[in-house]
């Protein structure tokens, strides 16, 4: 039973020390997308109500363990004191002297942002001794530690997984939210249930693709993973991403699709440039042709054509439970955005449980314009979302239950 904020009591006047995944995308300082920011907002909030005095803490990029100023917290803090509407201490260290400084001026409902955990090595470091030392430190901050960074529950980090050990501890908001989408799609499902899968590499979702596949009724794949999918059904796919050393087991999925009776949906036609660049010269042509387009060996996929875009779509909005992960091109390129956003349009017309896995998939239907409302539930984890629906344990859940 994971223990939740419910279960911890008076939090008036104690000093709380909240993990989020504050972990957005910068260019030149500014955030591109603050969606896992407003994502943190209402457990925040709720601690605020409740008159805590709250030390939230992140990770931000690879640092690789030292202070690194492109990396900083700084903007993230700032943008929270816009959503919040109070002030945001910034510490501009972790376990330091200006942490320390930023939790005794605190009042209750007060908020400070502690800089990121990864400017110290013992946050991320493979020795557990190391985590343990950076974790003691931090356990110095509060007095409990409200665990809400989904994104990072699959990690044994320790700001994850040894301070949880340290402090009373318990689940966000934000996770409980995640967890209950989360089990509707593996334990109780609507039919019919469609997967939806994209994104560059194959190999990154074959433990999902084994887990899932006794239980869904339609499978969908796009993205540069399906060029393996469709070379291991004989096809040439010219200079389209492609993992040579995945076919073998991608013929083995296809057989047990098939033995379990699962509509494999792959797309008929394909949008080949001749370059990997925005305004690449492209055409459209049919799947098990690529290579048939007048660029040759030398095509590169970069999207689903509009035929496939069509029966993606009728796919999943014909579904009554539908998880997408992985976009179906390079939606950054708005000449092969096109299957990426009818997909995304079709999620916000089912009539049921419709749920965009985290990562790639969530930071496309913000960049393509879509309200977020329309969607049954945004995930705010990819890698965290792919290992839970692949039956693996997750340290970061594990250390919260009774």
């Amino acid at each position: 039973m994971l223990r939740s904020l419910d279960n911890a009591g008076n939090l008036a006047g104690k000093r709380v020390i909240l993990r989020c995944d504050l972990n957005v995308p910068l260019k030149d300082g500014i955030i591109t997308d603050d969606g896992r920011i407003r994502a943190s907002v209402p457990t925040i909030k709720r601690l605020i109500a409740a008159g805590a005095r709250i030390a939230i803490c992140s990770h931000l990029g690879r640092p690789e363990g030292a202070p690194d100023a492109k990396y900083s917290l700084a903007p993230v803090a700032t943008r929270l004191e816009e959503l919040l509407g109070q002030p945001v201490v910034f510490a501009q260290d972790t376990v330091g002297a200006q942490a320390v400084a930023a939790m005794k001026i605190l009042k209750d409902g007060g908020v400070c942002l502690l800089e990121n955990l990864r400017f110290n090595p013992g946050e991320a470091s493979k020795d557990e001794a190391e985590r343990n030392s950076f974790a003691k430190e931090l356990a110095e901050l509060g007095d409990i530690l409200v665990s809400d960074g989904f994104g990072v529950v699959h990690r044994k980090q320790a700001s994850v997984y040894e301070l949880a050990e340290l402090l009373p501890s318990y689940a966000g908001d934000l996770i409980a939210t995640e967890l209950e989408v989360l089990k509707q799609l593996t334990e109780s499902p609507k039919r019919p249930y469609t997967v939806v899968l994209g994104g560059s590499k194959v190999s990154d979702k074959l433990g999902v693709l084994g887990h899932l596949l006794p239980k869904v009724d339609r499978l969908v794949i796009g993205g540069g993973m399906v060029f393996t999918v469709l070379a291991a059904l004989g096809h040439k796919v010219g200079k389209s991403l492609l993992e040579a050393d995945q076919i073998e087991t991608v013929k083995t999925f296809l057989s047990q699709a098939k033995e379990l009776g699962v509509e494999v949906v792959l797309p008929t036609d394909i949008v080949v440039a001749a370059s990997f660049s925005p305004d690449a010269q492209f055409e459209t042509v049919s799947a098990d042709a690529i290579e048939g387009s007048s660029f040759g060996a030398n095509g590169l996929g970069l999207d689903i054509g509009p035929e496939s875009a069509k029966a993606f779509a009728q796919a999943v909005s014909s579904s009554a439970t539908v998880f997408w992960n992985g976009p179906m091109g390079v939606f950054e390129f708005a000449n092969f955005a096109h299957g990426t956003k009818a997909v995304a349009q079709a999620l916000t017309e089912v009539q049921g449980l419709a749920v965009v896995g985290g990562g790639d998939s969530a930071a496309a239907v913000r960049a393509l314009g879509f309200d977020e409302s329309a969607f049954g539930h945004i995930s705010t984890g990819g890698g965290a979302s792919l290992e839970y629906l692949e039956g693996k344990v997750l340290p970061g859940l594990e250390v919260l239950n009774d």
